[in-house]
């Protein structure tokens, strides 16, 4: 038989360049002679010595506390059965993607050639010292229940199967919230098993945990429901046998509230769905063909409830919003084991996450789709970014309750801020701006920034203001029709802004006073003052007049026009300072690195004098984010231009100089050089620049806007901005193509800015 196209698609895939997924990368530099010494011998003795001593420090010298073994037999492989550990090894590399990907836990793949359960057991605990936790995987039942059983007890690293235990643990989930949304009690429900492998069990007994009662809880395997009546059940089978008269899967299904299917395709009929009670609850987690196509079920009865394990149909039971998460909590409080408390503390935890608001980056990764709590939205999506901090937290919270942290987190708040990073160091970075502006609000007795907003009907500004004011960091003010606004905040099913003024430029109170001060500074400047009043009506001219007088702090716009029609009116009505210029700045987070480029918004060739003045503007920013500015002045050369460019940059550095003597600034520089310590320590030794610079001045537009969008779209680097500098007050404005995390992220750092303006700091000591 011919492959599919998909199956030619996957095989190319896992061919392709490198085979396999998966590759072992270095964390330290290790490209000089004294690097690899430090790396290993004679270096490597030191923490060897202090291990051999004090063996908890493993955790402080290696990577075992964030390393688990995803170990396998191959025994029941992914819906391909016994295939046994060679053939499973692409599935298992799979397994570490998941891990690395969702919760950035580093995996070594083991693939052991022994179904003898005494041997798999031995050979696993002799693994105890390289791994922080074992993940279980693709081993049949019921070996699989004695493996989990016997290695929790014997090992003092944390252990879980995951074909038993996630689907159980997402199920449970859904259950929660099926039940609630069909206004049912767990312990009249009746739940109806069909297959009783390793992933029911784990299942039922999970759902016996929630509240389910064993006597309402029927289970089916080949032969049929287990009942008290069979003579040929395993010990694990045992112990769902009820005294029951149903002897078919129709005969269990006939009255009950839900169906959970981990067993074959079609099993499940039209009939048989509609003998369930009213509002079923039916998961068909068969895979890739589920106990009952969902297309058919809904058909059959529209008060269906459907789960399934595929992607292509709501409220998918994916492992993957459970085992990354329960190990990442599990591992950072270095728990001996996972125990119940930390299973139903994840299950209620992603229960929850279903039904807050969902991120507007969620519903881009889901092709612009719209989510909000209910029938087909009862499970998060797996790239929800906010399982991670939600789970990972919910679990280390309940091994420490549970007494099994042997290292208990301190601060919580802190440690979200640290998994938000390992999601990027952008999501870090701003959790960690909005507890800064929290902080400094509560000294000064709670006064919070005043941001106005003109763009009161945008989508994406309505989205974002959601998610900042749901953070209590800033005072919002919505510029627009109060009954338009409310129409289209009541559309987006956005909450929060019943107590949030929204303001009509002509009917305010100083509408006429802003009109007067507008004229005055204009009609010197083409501005009649007819065209003041119709301006003024104008939400970007009259909320930058708000800025300029006094009655906000800051202003955010950009979400509908384009950039240079909102910047205008900003430098029209709130200015530059004295001898300044307006210029942009974009930061860079890279490789834990914030790097600052200037200007890359509205300068299109500044003269040396300019880029003296946007390097100061930069350096100020820089001091405020408590980085010590090191500047360079990039060109095509180092040291050695003569055309005009490389000479400008030259001029400028001299000039900067001239005014800042104690500056750390360079130029002309090429790029590498610059950022590269090895480069410009091994060239030019007699540079200030010994640790590399982190804020890069351009010649000219062209090359700073190319610089920073380059960087974002193929260099990995996470930017920010663009922000506009040198101006009396804050006011930026966004890229029309930016996400509605572009817009939250532009908003906390203004919010930031408008604090930084009230308590000015050196930018030189």
């Amino acid at each position: 038989m011919g492959r599919t196209k998909f199956e030619k698609a996957a095989l190319e895939y896992h061919s392709e360049g490198r085979p396999g997924k998966v590759v072992v990368t270095t964390t330290k530099d290790c490209s000089t002679e004294e690097a690899l010494s430090l790396a290993y011998s004679p270096g490597v003795a030191a923490p060897c010595k202090e291990i051999a001593k004090d063996p908890s420090k493993a955790y402080e010298y290696t990577a075992k506390g964030n390393l688990v073994g995803v170990v396998t037999n191959g025994t029941a492989v992914l819906g391909l059965g016994n295939i046994g550990p060679l053939a499973g090894k692409p599935v298992m590399e799979g397994k570490g993607v998941l891990f690395k990907q969702f919760a950035d836990i580093d995996v070594f793949d083991i693939e052991l050639n022994c179904k003898d359960t005494e041997s798999f057991i031995s050979t696993c605990k002799a693994l105890e010292p390289t791994f922080g936790g074992i993940n279980l995987e693709d081993i049949k039942a019921p070996e699989c229940f004695e493996i989990e059983e016997r290695l929790k007890k014997e090992m003092n690293i944390p252990v879980f199967h995951d074909d038993q235990h996630g689907t159980a643990i997402i199920a449970a989930a859904g259950l929660i919230n099926g039940l609630e949304i069909t206004k049912r009690k767990p312990k009249n429900t009746v739940v109806v098993f069909n297959g009783a492998g390793a992933a029911s069990i784990s299942c039922a007994r999970l759902f016996k945990k929630l509240g389910i009662l064993p006597k309402n809880l029927l289970m089916c395997d080949s032969k049929g429901v287990i009942h008290d009546g069979r003579d040929d059940l395993n010990k694990f089978k045992e112990e769902f046998a009820v005294k029951t008269k149903a002897r078919t899967l129709a005969d269990a299904l006939d009255g009950a509230d839900v169906f959970v299917g981990l067993s074959v395709a079609g099993v499940v009929t039209p009939k048989m769905l509609k003998t369930m009670k009213k509002n079923p609850l039916v998961f068909a987690m068969a895979n890739p063909d589920p106990e009952i196509d969902p297309k058919v079920a809904l058909k059959t009865r529209k008060d269906v409830i459907m789960a399934t394990g595929r992607s292509d149909y709501p409220n998918q039971i994916n492992n993957v919003l459970g085992f990354p998460y329960i190990f990442r909590g599990a591992l950072d409080v270095r728990a001996t084991q996972i125990n119940e408390e930390m299973k139903l503390a994840a299950v209620r935890a992603i229960a929850a996450l279903a039904k807050e608001d969902v991120p507007e980056a969620v519903s881009a990764a889901y092709q612009d789709k719209q989510f909000s709590f209910g029938p087909d939205y009862i499970i998060p999506k797996p790239f929800d970014q906010r399982v991670l901090v939600k789970v990972a937290s919910a679990v280390a919270r309940a091994a420490m309750e549970s007494g099994v942290a042997t290292q208990p987190i301190e601060n919580f708040e802190a440690y979200e801020e640290q998994l938000m990073g390992r999601q990027g160091f952008r999501r870090g970075f701003i959790k960690e701006t909005i507890n800064r502006i929290k902080s400094q609000s509560k000294r000064k007795n709670n006064c919070k920034p005043t941001l106005v907003f003109p763009e009161a009907r945008s989508t994406k500004m309505l989205k974002a203001l959601k998610a900042v004011i749901d953070e209590d960091i800033i005072n919002p003010v919505l510029i627009g029709y109060e009954d338009a606004v409310r129409d289209r905040i009541k559309e987006l099913e956005l909450e929060g802004f019943d107590s949030i003024p929204i303001i009509q430029p002509s009917a305010h109170p100083k509408y006429a006073q802003y009109v007067e001060s507008f004229y005055e500074m204009r009609q010197r400047k083409g501005v009649l003052e007819a065209e003041a009043e119709r301006l003024m009506a104008d939400p970007y001219h009259f909320s930058a007049m708000m800025v300029r007088e006094g009655d906000a702090d800051g202003l955010v716009s950009g979400a509908l026009r384009n950039y240079a029609d909102c910047v205008k009116p900003i430098l029209q009505i709130i200015d530059t300072d004295v001898g300044s210029l307006a210029s942009g700045l974009n930061i860079v987070l890279w490789k834990n690195k914030m790097m600052f480029f200037a200007d890359t918004t509205v300068n299109i060739n500044p003269t040396a004098e300019d880029l003296s003045k946007i390097a100061y503007y930069a350096a100020k920013v820089s001091r405020y984010f408590k980085q010590e500015p090191k500047i360079a002045m990039v060109s095509f050369s180092n040291f050695a231009g003569q055309q005009e460019n490389p000479r400008k940059m030259q001029k400028a550095a001299q000039i900067f100089k001239s005014h800042h003597p104690e500056a750390v600034v360079e130029g002309e520089l090429q790029a590498d050089a610059a950022v590269n310590p090895d480069i410009i320590n091994r060239l030019f030794p007699f540079s200030e620049l010994k640790d590399g610079a982190n804020i890069l001045i351009f010649p000219n537009l062209d090359a700073s806007n190319a610089a920073y969008k380059l960087v974002q779209q193929m260099g990995g680097g996470e930017v920010l901005g663009p922000f506009l500098m040198g101006l009396k007050k804050p006011a930026n404005v966004l890229q029309r193509t930016g996400t509605v995390e572009d817009v939250i992220n532009t908003i906390v750092l203004t919010a930031l800015e408008c604090q930084a303006f009230k308590e000015p700091q050196p930018v030189f000591k």
